[in-house]
C-alpha cells in the first residue's frame, strides 16, 4: 500500500490527544479529524457513498453526544448497508484511558479491530497499525 493513499479518520474530542495522534498519523495517510460520534457518522456515510471509505478509523471511547462504542456499532451498520465485504471494512482502533475489562469487551463485541490504552506513543501505534496489514515504513 502506498502510504499517502491511506484514508484515516480520527474521532477525538480531547485537543491534546487529537494533536498527538494526528502528528503520528499524518505521515502515513490523509487524516480527517472530527470531534464527536455524530460528525463521524456523517463523514463515514459520505465516504461510503463516494466509494472512498476509510481504511483506518481511530475512535475515542468517551465523547460527548455519541460515545465511541455506539458510534462503532453505527459505522458497522453503515458498512453493511453499503455492501462492504468483511475483509474491506474499516480497521477501527478504539482509543481510551479506560482500562475497564467490561468496556474493552463491549468494544470487542461491537466489532472493533483493536483497543489501545492512552497515552499512545508512536512506536506502539505504528506496531498496532502494522498488525492489521497496513504497511508503514520503519
Amino acid at each position: 500500500m502506498k502510504n499517502k493513499f491511506i484514508k484515516i479518520l480520527l474521532v477525538e474530542d480531547e485537543l491534546t490527544s487529537m494533536r498527538i495522534l494526528n502528528s503520528f498519523l499524518h505521515p502515513i495517510g490523509e487524516v480527517d479529524i472530527v470531534v464527536n460520534g455524530n460528525v463521524a457518522l456523517t463523514v463515514v456515510k459520505k465516504a461510503l457513498e463516494n466509494n472512498q471509505h476509510y481504511e483506518l478509523i481511530f475512535l475515542d471511547i468517551m465523547m460527548p453526544k455519541l460515545d465511541g462504542i455506539s458510534t462503532l456499532k453505527k459505522i458497522r451498520q453503515l458498512e453493511t448497508q453499503h455492501g462492504v465485504k468483511e475483509h474491506a471494512k474499516s480497521k477501527v482502533i478504539m482509543t481510551s484511558a479506560n482500562t475497564d475489562k467490561d468496556v474493552i469487551l463491549e468494544a470487542a463485541q461491537a466489532d472493533c479491530t483493536s483497543y489501545m490504552i492512552k497515552p499512545i506513543d508512536k512506536n506502539r501505534l505504528y506496531n498496532e497499525i502494522r498488525k492489521h496489514g497496513v504497511d508503514i515504513p520503519e
